[in-house]
């Protein structure tokens, strides 16, 4: 606490440099890093409920997720080959 009160007080933090709009908090970068975060609680979540709450095997939840997987990019490839 009395480091950062020193570095407020101490003006310290004029030297530091200006984060660039590329890291920034709204940047495409940071938006999309915050979905694949948001996507693999999802999957966290989503494998708990299937092994805690259905009594599903560990492996047969990555199997579900496996097979998930594989059908998504399927759908996919088949959806850029008719549209491109």
């Amino acid at each position: 606490k009395a480091a950062f009160i020193n570095f407020i007080s101490d003006e310290e933090w004029k030297s530091i440099e200006p984060v660039s709009s590329w890291f920034g908090p709204s940047s495409f970068l940071m938006s999309s890093m915050s979905a694949l975060f948001k996507l693999s609680m999802w999957i966290r979540h989503g494998h708990g409920y299937l092994t805690e709450n259905l009594g599903i095997p560990v492996w047969g939840s990555y199997a579900i997720f496996g097979l998930a997987t594989l059908f998504l990019g399927m759908v996919l490839g088949l959806v850029s080959e008719i549209l491109g």
